[in-house]
C-alpha cells in the first residue's frame, strides 16, 4: 500500500469515529484482503497528518485513548457558539473533590474530606462515577473496606490530556472561582473549574465560604509539593 493511501485511510477513520483511536487500533481496520501496514508505517503518516495542520484551525491531537481531530484551543470562543445550550457548571465542592482524585489518587472518601474539611456527599461521587471521570479501582484494607477512587482515561481525554504528567500545576489552578469552564476545547482543566454561585443542589453546597477557603488553602498545602503519579 502507497504512503499517501494509507494516510488518506488513516484521516478518514480519524474524521469519521467520533471518538479517539489509538495508532494500534488503526491496524485492526485493516482485513485479509489488505496489505497490512506496519505499526511504524501508521505512526508515520500520523506524524504527516498532524504536519498538515500546523497553522491551520484544527489540530490532530493525542490524547489518553489515542488520536482526534479538534479545533484548536484558541478558537474555542467562536466554536462555542455552536451550541446553544451551556454546558453543565459543577460546583466548587465536585471540582474540589476532582482535583484531589487526580492529583493524590488512589484515595478514599475519608481521605478526601480529611483534606477538605467538610463531608463529600454522595450525589458528588454519584456525579463523577457517572460522568466516568473516576472509578473505584480497589479498597483498602482497613475496618469497612473503603472505595479507592482514581481517573480514568474519558477524565485525560474531556480534559485534553495524555497522561496525568500533564495536569497543571497547583499553583495554575489555585484560585478555582476565576477559570473558565464554558468549553471542551479549553486548556487541559480550564473547562473544569468554576463553580456555579447559584447552584441550588444542597447536597453539594453543605459547606459555607469558610469552609470553601479552609478547604482551598488545605488542599495547596497538601498537594501543591507532590509530583504526578
Amino acid at each position: 500500500m502507497q504512503d499517501e493511501q494509507l494516510k488518506n485511510i488513516i484521516e478518514a477513520i480519524f474524521m469519521s469515529a467520533g471518538k479517539p483511536v489509538s495508532a494500534e487500533k488503526l491496524l485492526d481496520f485493516f482485513d485479509d484482503v489488505d496489505v497490512r501496514p506496519s505499526i511504524t508505517a501508521v505512526k508515520k503518516q500520523i506524524k504527516s497528518l498532524q504536519s498538515d495542520c500546523e497553522n491551520r484551525g484544527i489540530e490532530l491531537k493525542e490524547v489518553s485513548s489515542g488520536y482526534r481531530y479538534q479545533a484548536r484551543d484558541e478558537f474555542g470562543r467562536w466554536v462555542s457558539k455552536l451550541w446553544e445550550v451551556k454546558p453543565q457548571r459543577y460546583s466548587r465542592a465536585l471540582l474540589e473533590t476532582l482535583a484531589l482524585i487526580a492529583y493524590r489518587q488512589p484515595v478514599t472518601r475519608s481521605d478526601i474530606e480529611d483534606v477538605r474539611g467538610v463531608s463529600v456527599s454522595t450525589s458528588i461521587i454519584k456525579t463523577l462515577l457517572e460522568r466516568e471521570w473516576v472509578r473505584i479501582v480497589g479498597h483498602r484494607e482497613v475496618p469497612g473496606r473503603p472505595a479507592l477512587y482514581a481517573t480514568t482515561r474519558e477524565f485525560l481525554d474531556y480534559f485534553n490530556m495524555k497522561s496525568l504528567d500533564e495536569l497543571p500545576s497547583l499553583s495554575e489552578i489555585r484560585d478555582l472561582s476565576k477559570l473558565n469552564p464554558e468549553l471542551d476545547l479549553g486548556e487541559h482543566l480550564q473547562p473544569l473549574v468554576e463553580s456555579n454561585s447559584d447552584e441550588s443542589n444542597t447536597d453539594e453546597s453543605n459547606s459555607d465560604e469558610a469552609s470553601n477557603d479552609l478547604a482551598e488553602e488545605t488542599i495547596s498545602e497538601e498537594i501543591s509539593d507532590e509530583s504526578i503519579n
